[in-house]
């Protein structure tokens, strides 16, 4: 039994794993992509058109198994990609003009507006005085310490240290910056997702019709979105390599295989499990552009990351405890002193 417990435990943590060096590869193509010219919009309607086309044969195969679906949970599914169709063109705005491991340093924030968020609604409870608790809420807050420190080190951002005037002064440009707006955006969006799919995911627990849905809302809605907002007409054609392989990439890994697993592992574990994986994609990024692009790996990086670890540890430990607090309340109800029928029949007829 333990080793079936354990067993259960890591597969959503090993695929929350492996979508987080997904998420590196969909950043790194991207900006690629992006950079040689490739509308940001139209991008987003080919991916997510691709990931439906790939989905349509299981949608169609599986619909007699699958639960009915209500005039309400198509409009929840809408309003997720309304929600998706804007975090997206948004998050590829904001890598242009910023870089990959920017994004993943901000996506850092998730856990914290999530946590807030999953409180707000009563998803997530939150008491002061219990030690699990104080786990989470540290541990978020280190995780983006943590976070920030590796970014200070290995980001792009140019830092010139003045050992003679004691200072430190980032230079930074406009676009830069603004792309940081733009990413701090997508993180509350992302944030919102988290929870609006994890109440969606209760009341239809079949992932891969989420994911189906989710997919073919954001190509339509996205289509709209570049109707009006691309106005080059050239920008609809597809000019090299690298545009195409972006396509087919995001819409295996960064559409159906990434929100797959998020869906599965919302239901699995709750929102804020899945938002606090977001913290190790800055330390996986930095390793693998140092394992694979040959970067300089700061000794600040490596203890950003440490500092990544320990607080992603305390929030994962914060949850167990509160799970194990949770099942024990259940089985001392359930196994809880109850009232014989023949006793109770005896008192009725005295």
């Amino acid at each position: 039994m333990e080793v079936a417990s354990w067993v259960r435990d890591l597969l959503p943590f090993a695929a929350m794993i492996a979508v987080e060096f997904t998420d590196v590869g969909v950043s790194t193509i991207s900006k690629a992509a992006l950079a040689k010219g490739m509308s940001k919009y139209v991008s987003v309607v080919y991916y997510n058109a691709l990931a439906t086309l790939l989905l349509l044969p299981y949608f169609l195969f599986h619909r007699k198994k699958r639960a009915p679906i209500t005039h309400s949970l198509l409009f929840r599914f809408f309003l997720l990609g309304l929600i998706g169709s804007t975090g997206q063109i948004l998050f590829l705005s904001g890598v242009k003009l910023s870089s990959p491991t920017l994004s993943s340093a901000l996506a850092n924030l998730i856990p914290i507006f999530t946590f807030l968020l999953a409180v707000i609604v009563r998803m997530e409870t939150f008491d002061v005085r219990r030690s699990s608790s104080q786990a989470k809420a540290l541990g978020a807050v280190v995780s983006v310490g943590g976070a920030f420190i590796v970014t200070l080190y290995q980001g792009p951002a140019v830092l010139m240290r003045t050992f003679d005037h004691h200072q430190l002064i980032f230079s930074q440009n406009p676009e830069w910056i603004f792309g940081g707006v733009l990413l701090l955006v997508v993180c509350l969006l992302s944030a919102t997702w988290n929870i609006a799919q994890g109440a969606t995911v209760k009341e239809h627990g079949e992932p891969m019709t989420i994911v189906f849905f989710f997919t073919f809302f954001i190509t339509i809605q996205s289509a709209v979105f570049s109707l009006v907002l691309e106005r080059n007409p050239n920008a609809w054609i597809l000019k090299s390599s690298i545009e195409i392989v972006a396509i087919v990439y995001t819409a295996v890994f960064g559409s159906i295989f990434r929100i797959a697993i998020h869906t599965w592992c919302l239901r699995k574990k709750g929102p804020v499990y899945v938002a606090m994986f977001k913290p190790l994609g800055i330390a996986i990024a930095v390793f693998m552009t140092v394992l694979f692009l040959g970067d300089t790996l700061y000794l600040g990086s490596v203890i950003g990351s440490i500092i990544i670890a320990v607080g992603f540890y305390s929030v994962m430990w914060g949850q167990m405890k509160e799970m194990k607090m949770d099942l024990k309340n259940e089985a001392s109800q359930s196994s809880g002193p109850k009232t014989p029928l023949i006793q109770t029949s005896a008192t009725e007829e005295a």
